[in-house]
């Protein structure tokens, strides 16, 4: 038993401490196991604010690193105990205290699984957008922590537009409610915006309040088949032109497609280089209206096939199938590297042309797929060895495709955050005065610099 593992018994139950060699093996990285620096020294794993407020406490005496956790499903290495210290498992405060089908809002704790949270939702007809691709184990701590998006957020947008209110625990181990249960707030600086997105490194997400959309009527998946990868990007552009707006329009490469047909019962047929798969929903005349639309601008533009999904179960297996092909992916590949740009809308088909640009040049495979409908694309760097040689082509290349999004006036990351996979970038976005303001910021509210160092900027802390 270590001595900060006797430490955090005294604030906790045995059961609540972690600190065997084997535990904390489990907490060294997130999804972006490659991202791995050291394990913590313990991980303390609570049942409420208070207990969060104990460790954080005694973590702020005695200038110890904490590292909230949810499900340690991100992609950008931003649970990742760099320097060691304490991982606060947040998953077993999962309580959904709240639903409030009259104000059409919810009140959840911060380890709640989103999954679970949707399955509730869905038994009085409520909806809650946001739909990472790992929503089966994320928590909404996680997402709001991240800013965490998915496929809807072409037409829905992604978590910190359902945010309303927050529970924090701040690095001293004060307690904070900013926001509340109301829609429209307009009471001083937005402290509940500033700690969605944060990444842990301001405080502990606790509790959060969410806004809430009554369930759609009716929903209708279409595919099509397009004959390369330009093709499809300039389709995505001519929809939203249109004013046709899906609830997803996701953007896959044929190698995608061909993953994810060994998990789908009716495989989508392989007509093509690129494809594009899309759902629209909403009343049921909006729904056949928009299905139209799609299908006639796809025929236009020479789309090789147009597939509209009449089977819900086939439609329920081609969605499953996407939000798996990371994990699928990872079966075809040594290693998976997946990237996070996002560009305007009208630049995909210039951003698509680039990131083919750069694998050839490389001599390296570039993956494609993404949430095009919101301009959202991930570049996927897939290894076919693990070698120095392979590892600094895709240093180079992911060096590149940021490079190319920021030119084209996007951004290094739409949903993933920045951890420590992307925090060499972020200068490069923001500039060194927004880098300083954010410092600053972080030095006010954290100045002992315990929470998640090491974090968005590249040197960690509150350092200049």
């Amino acid at each position: 038993m270590s001595s900060l593992g006797k430490d955090l018994r005294k604030l906790l139950s045995d059961r609540q401490v972690l600190d065997e060699k084997e535990d904390l093996m489990a907490y060294a990285n997130d999804a972006t196991f490659y991202l791995a620096r050291r394990s913590p020294d313990a991980v303390a794993i609570p049942l409420s604010a208070d207990d969060v407020s104990a460790i954080i406490k005694y973590a702020f005496r005695n200038k110890i690193p904490v590292v909230p956790r949810g499900a340690g499903s991100g992609l950008a290495g931003g649970c990742t105990p760099i320097h060691g210290g304490i991982v606060m498992d947040m998953k077993q405060m999962d309580s959904i205290i709240e639903i409030n089908r009259k104000n059409m809002t919810a009140e959840v704790e911060g380890g709640v699984v989103l999954d679970r949270f949707n399955r509730e939702l869905r038994k009085q007809k409520l909806f809650y957008p946001p739909d990472p691709q790992s929503m089966k184990v994320c928590t909404i701590g996680g997402n709001v922590a991240t800013r965490a998006g998915g496929p809807r957020g072409v037409k829905y947008g992604t978590t910190e537009r359902y945010v309303t209110g927050l529970e924090v625990v701040l690095p001293d181990g004060s307690v904070i409610t900013p926001g509340g249960k109301v829609v429209k707030q307009s009471c001083g600086y937005d402290l509940t915006h500033l700690f969605t997105g944060s990444e842990g490194t301001l405080g502990v997400i606790t509790k959060a309040n969410l806004r809430l959309l009554p369930l759609p009527e009716s929903s209708t998946t279409i595919i099509a088949s397009c004959v390369s990868a330009d093709q499809a990007a300039e389709i995505v552009s001519e929809i939203i032109a249109e004013g046709v707006v899906p609830a997803m329009l996701e953007f896959l490469i044929k190698l995608a497609v061909m993953g994810m047909n060994n998990h789908i019962q009716n495989p989508i047929p392989l007509s093509g280089e690129a494809y594009l798969l899309m759902e629209v929903d909403g009343g049921i005349a909006q729904v056949e209206s928009e299905m139209r639309k799609i299908k006639s601008i796809c025929t236009g533009l020479g789309a090789a096939d147009i597939i509209v999904v009449t089977d819900k179960a086939d439609s329920r297996s081609y969605w499953e199938a996407r939000s798996k092909l990371y994990p699928i992916m990872m079966t075809l590949f040594k290693r998976v590297i997946t990237e996070d740009v996002t560009v305007p809308r009208n630049s995909i088909p210039e951003l698509v042309r680039r990131v083919q640009a750069i694998g050839a040049s490389l001599q390296i495979p570039i993956g494609l797929a993404g949430h095009a409908g919101d301009g959202n694309m991930h570049p996927t760097i897939m290894h076919t060895e693990i070698s120095e040689a392979f590892a600094e082509k895709a240093e180079k290349a992911i060096s590149e495709i940021i490079k190319a999004g920021l030119e084209l006036s996007g951004t290094i990351s739409g949903e993933h955050g920045i951890g420590i996979h992307k925090n060499r970038f972020i200068e490069m976005e923001h500039g060194p005065v927004q880098i300083g303001l954010m410092k600053a910021i972080k030095g006010v509210i954290d100045p002992a610099g315990i929470m998640n160092p090491g974090k968005i900027w590249h040197e960690g802390g509150t350092d200049k």
